[in-house]
Parts: C-alpha cells; structure tokens; sequence
C-alpha cells in the first residue's frame, strides 16, 4: 500500500494509506517517489491553518487531495522514477508538481524529465527555481545593476545566485543571521546585516515574509527603482512605511509569484518551458549548499513540526524515500 502525508487539523500530520488504481494507458505514468522537498513557507501556513479563506481555490496544489482549511494532502515539489507509462519514459527521472506521496499517477505533460547532470535530490528545488526566474524577469535587472536581495532562506538564495551571474550586477544578500553569509559566499555574492543594507540599489527583492525585511528592503530602493515582494503572508496583515521618502522617490512595488508569469514572458512560456528551463539552472553546484536537512518519509510526522516550526534552523529540507 502507497501513503501520502496529510495535513489532518491545527499543527499535526499523518500518513494516509493511498490505493492506486490498476494502471492503464490513460494513466499517464506511474511514478515512484525518490524525493520530495517540503516548501517551508507555504506549509508552514498551511500547517499553522493561516490559508485565508479567500485564497481556498488560488492556493491549491495542482494534485491536492481534500479541500482547506483541512484536511489536506498538499505540496508541489516531487522527484520520481517512472515504473510505468511509455516506452521512452520507463526509468526516467521526473519532476511533477505532485505532494508527498511514495507513488502516484500524473499525466505526461504534468511531468518534466530530469535532465543529465542534475542529481535527483536537487531537482527538487524546480518550483522554488521557477519562482525565482520569473521574479528575475518580473524585476527587470539587467546588467551592471545594483541589487539587494532581503532574506537569505532558499528562495532568496535562488534569485541572489541568478542575479551573481548577470554580468556586472552588483548583488548584496542581506540576513539578520550571520551565517547565511556562507551561503552568500557560496552563491558569490557580498553579505550583510540589515543594519548596514546597500542604499540606492535599481531593484531589492524580498523574500524575508516579516515587517523588518519589507521596512529593510523598501530603504534599500533607490530613486524610482523597483521592490520585487516575493513573500506571501497569509492571513498576516504587515505594516508597510509608505509615508517618508516612498512617493518622493517614485518607488514602485510588484508582487511576483508563479500563479502567473511576467507578463513579457507569458505568451511564450509555458508551464513545460519554464520548469524544464528551471531544472537546467539547478545543475550548477552553487544551489547545493541550499539543501541543508533530509528526514525519510516514514519519520515526517513525527519531525514536520521542528521542520515547520518558527526559527527552525537551515534552509531546504528534502524528504528521502525507500
């Protein structure tokens, strides 16, 4: 029998037995789970039940099993191997946007072949790459740019990776906690505290999901430049300083997120391009480093809670299965 995690009510977890049913051309394919990644924020909010109520349909996963506030099977970032389905499928390494289950059924076009090069383990990483490349095109950085990126978990250490490569762009990761300066060094890009944030930078990302990064980021903007809001809060209502310099510098703010893509990409973009594009970004060894915990799939119950908890240590944390 086949399990899935569930979010059962306020702060707990379960596995659920899950039967699959006899498998058949429409099936797709039949893909057993080697990875899955848990999306610390987003199920963070989810475990903490603090998905508004407005947001019940826009914020389900693309596979989600029940319907929120709970319970929920949830997630969206999955990497298996292809037991059944198509010939030039068999074997293959696969991304899907399936939650954590040990096997499952999904369509062919809902799945992205992991390409040579990439290990497994980090192509669990594709949504989070693909929410940081289409922040990059919501910003409009380009090159020699001054750029801030306020908060150092995984995704922004995603965007503060692709923006170290755009030629000449100056990029500063800025973390209340030291040690994520390793990981700005890992990515080569400068560190600092929020206290000694880079002023008058064209754009500032931010990805910290608290009222002192956002107060940070909007301080590092300079004249008429860009803060890209890549946090999303829930029900959470944060306080935003748009009184002092914001109208007087013309500051402009954009939410990005993949529920829709930029909109100077979307015509061409499809959801196929853009996470296969996304899995080749991962093949550069920098974005090891953001993955810093595994745990097995039988354990997760009883270790989601340290992993979700508030000021849990680390950065990515992969779910290991078999």
């Amino acid at each position: 029998m086949d399990h899935a995690l569930q979010y059962t009510n306020l702060s707990e977890t379960r596995l659920v037995p899950v039967k699959l049913p006899l498998f058949t051309e429409s099936c797709g394919l039949r893909v057993r789970t080697v990875w899955s990644a848990i999306s610390r924020g987003t199920e963070r909010l989810i475990y903490e039940g603090r998905v508004p109520e407005s947001e019940y349909e826009r914020m389900r996963a693309p596979f989600q099993t029940g319907d929120f506030p709970f319970p929920v099977v949830y997630g969206y970032a999955n990497v298996g191997v292809v037991e059944e389905g198509p010939n030039e499928w068999l074997g293959r390494a696969v991304f899907s946007l399936f939650p954590h289950q040990t096997r499952f059924d999904v369509p062919v076009e809902m799945a992205v072949a992991v390409p040579e090069g990439l290990p497994p383990r980090r192509a669990t990483l594709a949504a989070n790459m693909e929410t940081a490349l289409n922040a990059l095109w919501d910003s409009g950085a380009g090159p020699g740019d001054r750029v801030a990126v306020v908060g150092g978990g995984v995704l922004g250490g995603l965007v503060a990776g692709l923006c170290g490569r755009i030629p000449g762009c100056e990029v500063t990761l800025v973390d209340i906690d030291p040690a994520r300066g390793a990981l700005a060094g890992h990515m080569g890009v400068s560190f600092c505290a929020p206290e000694d944030a880079p002023e008058g930078c064209d754009v500032v990302f931010h990805t910290s999901a608290s009222e002192a990064g956002l107060e940070t980021a909007l301080g590092a903007v300079g004249f008429e430049g860009t803060l890209v809001e890549l946090s999303w809060y829930g029900d959470a209502r944060p306080s935003m300083p748009l009184g002092g310099a914001f109208h007087s510098q013309r500051l402009r703010i954009i939410s990005s997120q993949v529920g829709h893509v930029a909109a100077g990409r979307r015509a061409r973009w499809s959801y196929h391009r853009r996470l296969s594009k996304a899995l080749d970004l991962l093949r550069d060894e920098r974005f090891e480093h953001l993955i810093t915990r595994e745990v097995g799939f039988s354990a997760l119950p009883d270790e989601i809670g340290s992993i979700l908890g508030a000021g849990s240590a680390g950065l990515a944390t992969v779910v290991r299965y078999g």
